[in-house]
């Protein structure tokens, strides 16, 4: 059953919750937004009391979101990550989606087994093109690697690491027009930029959404421009990768060829 709103995920799983920010993307958090409401600090990096073994609970295959509240390899976990690669190697019917910006810590914090878990896909998040050689440090994992191009706040050059990842989502910002949580433009001509480049290089891509700049200048009724139907058909493109998946999980009607 799916349970999060974000298109490419069933569920998300956040084993701790809080982040520090480091880059331009992370600008307007989603994740601070929302602590916010709940009057806490989104700086401080906290392990979840409740939620830390959930997918041990879920018995059927998920596609799992992994710390879409903090970072798998923020420094502040290195305290309880190893327990948590081992609910991740507890339960290979699941996937994980690890998406990072701390690409550099990736390979000094995988466990001794990493080799052998066939349900982790890593990727790093690359919202401009100064964010582009985070890509490198996927080049010799073992796993599935992808790029989260969201949110697009640039326009990025397609390059030879690129040609080495498995899958690439792209999306424009969303927010508010007042406030402390708004948007930035995405053009779509960096988007279709990337969606070129990926399909000339056999990159599975999935589009998740215009973002609100893009909806309010289309003046369609997504008011993020998620709504895959009000958009353009060359821009309605949903792949997953199936590059060293071992088990059929998806059950989303998107073109996988």
């Amino acid at each position: 059953m799916k349970e999060s709103k974000i298109q490419w995920t069933d569920n998300t799983w956040n084993p701790w919750h809080g982040c520090r920010k480091v880059s331009p993307g992370c600008k307007f958090c989603y994740m601070y937004r929302d602590k916010e409401r709940y009057s806490q600090n989104a700086t401080i990096v906290l392990k979840s009391k409740t939620k830390f073994k959930e997918p041990l609970k879920w018995k059927e295959p998920k596609i799992i979101f992994t710390c879409s509240w903090s970072d798998w390899f923020i420094e502040e976990a290195d305290q309880w990550r190893n327990e948590a690669w081992e609910i991740i190697r507890k339960t290979p019917y699941h996937t994980y989606l690890i998406l990072t910006k701390r690409p550099e810590r990736i390979k000094d914090n995988l466990p001794s087994y990493f080799e052998m878990l066939h349900n982790v896909w890593i990727g790093v998040s690359v919202e401009s093109q100064q964010q582009v050689d985070r890509i490198a440090y996927l080049n010799d994992l073992s796993c599935v690697t992808f790029a989260s191009f969201e949110p697009l706040i640039g326009e990025i050059e397609w390059d030879n690491n690129m040609n080495l990842l498995d899958w690439c989502i792209i999306g424009g910002e969303s927010g508010n027009d007042f406030g402390k949580h708004r948007y930035r433009p995405m053009e779509m001509v960096w988007m279709e930029k990337l969606i070129n480049a990926s399909v000339k290089n056999n990159v599975k891509c999935f589009v998740k959404q215009l973002g609100t700049y893009q909806s309010k200048l289309l003046e369609i009724k997504d008011k993020h421009g998620g709504n895959i139907d009000e958009w353009d058909s060359h821009l309605q493109i949903r792949e997953f990768p199936k590059k060293r998946r071992p088990f059929d999980l998806f059950s989303y009607s998107v073109s996988e060829s």
